[in-house]
Parts: C-alpha cells; sequence; structure tokens
C-alpha cells in the first residue's frame, strides 16, 4: 500500500524527469520570483514616497506653529510698545493743546496793537 507522499513523488518524478517541463518550469518560477521581487520593490519605493509626503507635512505643520507662535510673542510685544506709544501720544496732545492756547506774540508787542 502506498501513502498519497509515495504518489506524489513518484509522479512528480514522472512529470519532472521531461526536459522540457523542467525547462517551463523553471521559467514560470523565475517569473514568479521577478515579479514577486518587483512587487517588493514597488511597496518599498511606495513607502519612501508616503513617508516623505508625511515629512512634508509635519514640516509644514512645524513652520505654521512657529509662525503662531512667533505672532503671539509679536503681539505681546506690540501690546507694551503701543501703551508706550499712546500714553506719549497723549502727553504730545496735551503740550500742543497747551502751546495753542498761548499766544504767539506778547499782548504789549508792535504789532500786537
Amino acid at each position: 500500500m502506498t501513502t498519497v507522499w509515495h504518489w506524489v513523488k513518484a509522479s512528480a518524478g514522472r512529470i519532472l524527469g521531461k526536459p522540457k517541463v523542467r525547462k517551463r518550469l523553471f521559467w514560470i518560477l523565475a517569473i514568479f520570483f521577478i515579479l514577486q521581487i518587483y512587487f517588493v520593490r514597488e511597496l518599498l519605493a511606495a513607502e519612501v514616497l508616503f513617508g516623505l509626503g508625511f515629512a512634508v507635512l509635519a514640516l509644514l505643520t512645524g513652520v505654521s506653529y512657529v509662525v503662531g507662535l512667533i505672532g503671539e510673542r509679536g503681539l505681546d510685544w506690540a501690546e507694551g510698545a503701543a501703551r508706550v506709544i499712546a500714553h506719549l501720544a497723549r502727553l504730545t496732545y496735551a503740550f500742543a493743546i497747551e502751546i495753542s492756547k498761548k499766544p504767539f506774540r506778547h499782548p504789549h508787542s508792535e504789532s500786537a496793537q
């Protein structure tokens, strides 16, 4: 009584004993492995491209965060500077009003009479 394994072995020996079949089987296996290698290379290339895309997105996100942070700091600094400028503007305005109330000529000058 033969087992299945012995039957497969004997059948494979008869089939693979022919040179034409061996050559075709070799080419089929070679094409299969070449396609598998090509598929792996395509997957690696796609992974690299997606990695670069995510790196660009991370860079843009980081740059926008830094720009926003600089904008917030700039507004804080501008608020302090605006307070100083507003105070100086009020003082200047008060000084200008005080000067405008004074006459340009003395009351007893020759041209005032």
